[in-house]
């Protein structure tokens, strides 16, 4: 990527609010009438490093209070950072929280000129664009109203499709595209893939992982104002769900032993048996350490163990669990993604009121999910887990991620992942 031109670039970025406990600290302290300082130090970013390349789509996940908004303001110019450097090479058109760069009182055609003289247009380049920008917004009437009587969904019509007609380099949406309805949704994400496909940067925050997955060339994961990594989408996802559950910890170099010419021997053929049982050598692993996923594997309806599974055939997922610790009512889980990370279909003993028994530690529970393939030819992962609640609060006790590859054979394949079993009649009238 060294060679590849750069977008945007942060570098060393930190941005530090003063909170105060009590208003009065904040006038003691601004007025110089304390030798201490009254307030505390928050970082909502801390040493951020990060570059987009020209022509890429990025997406930024984390928890809430993780910066990602945050950081978008800066790039765009919205906040400045308490020190650091940010770059940006190229034309920004930013659709951040509703509301941000529009006058409540004017109306729509009168914030789209206001936006695109902010952005550099002149009112001529305005004028050609304005017919594309009402078409895309499909607001009707409205337009000619103040835009504080618009809807949510109306409001951000309006102001993506001022963002995307503008002709920028770099697009930024900050999760405003959640408030529009699906169909709106799915028009601004065919844009997205226009604007990919003539080479523009678009850089996006969004809590739908399916989105990043399916769009984002790069995903990186923040948390807390720190960059905790950049990489695939489904493999910042799954760090990402790690958070979500306090179970992440950052990566740290390996000390691990040199291993013999025997025991190297040994690991590659354990490596080969367990790719060839469709097992993935590399899953993400963790959790509590209270239950262990003990033994998994696939049997298709003729209880023969295969990862290879016929579309439209019965199949059984079988998972052995060794209790360790007293739970109170552990949830047995199986999801199923695809190879971007999407998760496709997913259930568990929860949901199907299968098993909402408590548990003994030196128990051993055989799970079976039972299912009928329906989903198209192709190449699946499969995921296990055993969670559950203590006190309301959620706990993962053990989790595999991408534990095993699923193959779907077919011979005929519909639309999307499902096959829905449609039968189609033709007839003469």
């Amino acid at each position: 990527m060294e060679n590849r031109e750069i977008a945007i670039h942060v570098e060393g970025l930190n941005k530090i609010y003063k909170l105060y406990s009590r208003n009065r600290d904040r006038l003691i302290e601004s007025l110089g009438l304390s030798r201490k300082p009254r307030s505390t130090q928050h970082y909502a970013l801390r040493d951020v490093d990060l570059d987009i390349y020209r022509g890429e789509t990025v997406g930024i996940i984390g928890t809430n209070g993780s910066g990602k908004s945050t950081i978008l303001k800066i790039i765009t110019g919205v906040l400045h950072e308490t020190s650091g450097t940010v770059q940006v090479n190229g034309r920004i058109s930013a659709l951040l929280e509703l509301g941000a760069g529009f006058n409540m009182e004017y109306n729509g055609i009168e914030n789209i000129y206001l936006n695109g003289m902010m952005i550099g247009f002149s009112e001529k380049e305005i004028d050609e664009k304005l017919q594309d920008i009402l078409d895309f917004a499909d607001i009707g009437d409205y337009v000619y109203q103040p835009v504080k009587t618009y809807s949510s969904g109306m409001f951000v019509r309006l102001a993506f499709a001022v963002a995307i007609n503008i002709d920028p380099e770099i697009l930024i949406v900050d999760e405003a595209l959640s408030v529009g309805d699906v169909f709106f949704q799915a028009k601004c994400y065919r844009k997205f893939e226009e604007f990919k496909e003539k080479g523009k940067t678009i850089l996006f925050v969004s809590h739908d992982l399916s989105a990043i997955s399916k769009y984002c060339d790069r995903a990186v994961l923040l948390n807390q104002g720190r960059k905790l990594g950049e990489g695939s989408p489904k493999e910042m996802i799954d760090a990402y769900k790690q958070v979500l559950v306090g179970q992440y910890e950052l990566p740290e170099a390996a000390n691990v032993p040199d291993l013999t010419a025997d025991e190297q021997v040994r690991e590659a053929l354990e490596k080969k048996k367990r790719q060839q049982a469709g097992v993935n050598p590399n899953t993400l692993e963790y959790g509590t350490g209270q239950a262990k996923i003990a033994d998994y594997y696939i049997t298709d309806q003729k209880g023969v163990r295969s990862s290879a599974i016929l579309k439209g055939d019965l199949f059984t997922m079988h998972m052995r669990v060794k209790i360790l610790e007293d739970l109170p009512e552990p949830i047995f889980a199986l999801s199923i993604k695809n190879s971007k990370g999407v998760e496709i279909t997913g259930t568990n003993t929860m949901f199907e009121k299968a098993f909402l028994d408590g548990v003994k530690a030196g128990e051993t529970k055989e799970i079976t999910f039972t299912q009928k393939m329906r989903l198209q030819g192709g190449e699946y992962l499969i995921s296990l887990g055993v969670t559950g609640y203590e006190k309301d609060e959620f706990k993962v006790y053990h989790r595999l991620y991408d534990v095993m590859e699923l193959t779907v054979v077919s011979d005929k394949d519909t639309v999307g992942y499902f096959d829905m079993e449609s039968k189609v009649e033709v007839k003469d009238i």
